[in-house]
């Protein structure tokens, strides 16, 4: 999709894809400071006029461009990006075990937030 446009809406936990100014999917995402920061996607959104274009793969590659500028893992709760890792080994790696019971922890923690 040429016009898409993917924004980090960090304070929200929202990477969004744009199009037109219409938000047309999504990742929602919190960050994980314990035991190591981390990326941590819990779902992936993309509206049904909107699916089968390749949107949620771009953001899933944006997510993982912006954990290498940012020197953090991704540690994946999204059965999206979890596929999506599995098919592209040579642009994400399968996350850390001890990051990944931290970040089922946090989210267990938190049951209001996603």
């Amino acid at each position: 999709m040429k016009d898409l446009e993917i924004r980090d809406d960090r304070a929200a936990g929202r990477l969004e894809a744009l199009t037109g100014g219409e938000v047309v999917g999504r990742i929602e995402y919190f960050v994980l400071e314990s035991p190591a920061r981390a990326l941590v996607p819990v779902h992936t959104i993309v509206e049904p006029a909107h699916e089968g274009q390749g949107i949620a793969g771009s953001l899933a590659r944006e997510l993982y461009a912006i954990a290498a500028r940012e020197h953090s893992p991704v540690v994946s709760l999204c059965p999206y990006v979890t596929r999506w890792v599995e098919r592209h080994p040579d642009e994400a790696r399968p996350a850390d075990p001890d990051l990944l019971t931290a970040a089922k922890e946090w989210l267990s923690a938190h049951p209001g937030r996603f």
